[in-house]
């Protein structure tokens, strides 16, 4: 076969004929590595793993189900990786954008490449109404960014993405100040130790948490000091 050269040449070395049998070995290694694309034809069978959203929105909860196609499998090179998106849910008011964000999902997740800008870009779409706050106290600012959360944890599950959190510097800081506070927090205790009943506020009288309410007024458990006089 012949090359046509274009450019100077500016150097030059002879290739043995083990580095040019090593190159051709990893370049057929290469070459038989399945990368996801969208011509890879879809399995009779996908791992699934599904996610139930429950919304102060709607009374029904919407269950996100995604399924992912193990490439290369058995070999070195095995990985999994997300194909499809479902969506399902009692409540029909969303059907119809569900459906289509659904499908564009999955195809986004058959083209292959870096499929993780999905979960910020999903993540970042707020409701004009106003989000709502799920169970665990971590705030939505839509449903889309839930869904955008959800497939976010499945990343993370199969090792696309890893998990948000501080970094060791910022965890030992966290932990520090965690330590300083719930010691604080057993001293009071220590020096308060359950005379007056829990969840008894401070009492501005005497600095005492023993106020506690009584027939319809605050009154406090150590002075007696009462805001109905």
């Amino acid at each position: 076969m012949t090359i046509k050269i274009d450019k100077k040449i500016v150097s030059y070395n002879v290739a043995k004929e083990d580095e040019e049998a090593a190159a051709k070995e990893v370049e057929q290694q290469d070459s038989n590595i399945i990368h996801m694309h969208e011509k890879v034809a879809r399995p009779e069978m996908l791992f699934g793993s599904t996610y139930k959203i429950k919304t102060p929105l709607s009374e029904h909860a919407l269950y996100v189900t995604i399924n992912d196609i193990i490439l290369n499998h058995g070999t070195e090179h095995e990985v999994r990786r997300p194909y499809e998106v479902f969506i399902n849910s009692k409540n029909m008011d969303h059907f119809q954008w569900i459906v289509a964000l659904t499908r564009i999902i999955s195809a986004v997740f058959r083209k292959g490449g870096d499929v993780t800008f999905l979960v910020e870009e999903l993540r970042s779409v707020f409701d004009p109404a106003g989000g709502y706050f799920k169970k665990g106290g971590k705030y939505m600012p839509s449903l889309v960014a839930e869904i955008g959360d959800a497939i976010h944890c499945h990343l993370v599950m199969i090792g696309l993405l890893k998990e948000d959190g501080p970094d060791e510097h910022q965890q030992k800081l966290i932990d520090e100040k965690r330590a300083q506070y719930e010691e604080s927090i057993n001293l009071q205790d220590k020096e308060h130790n359950s005379e007056f009943p829990d969840g008894a506020q401070l009492c501005k009288k005497c600095n005492t948490k023993a106020a506690i309410m009584m027939d319809g007024c605050l009154t406090c458990l150590n002075c007696g000091d009462s805001k109905c006089g």
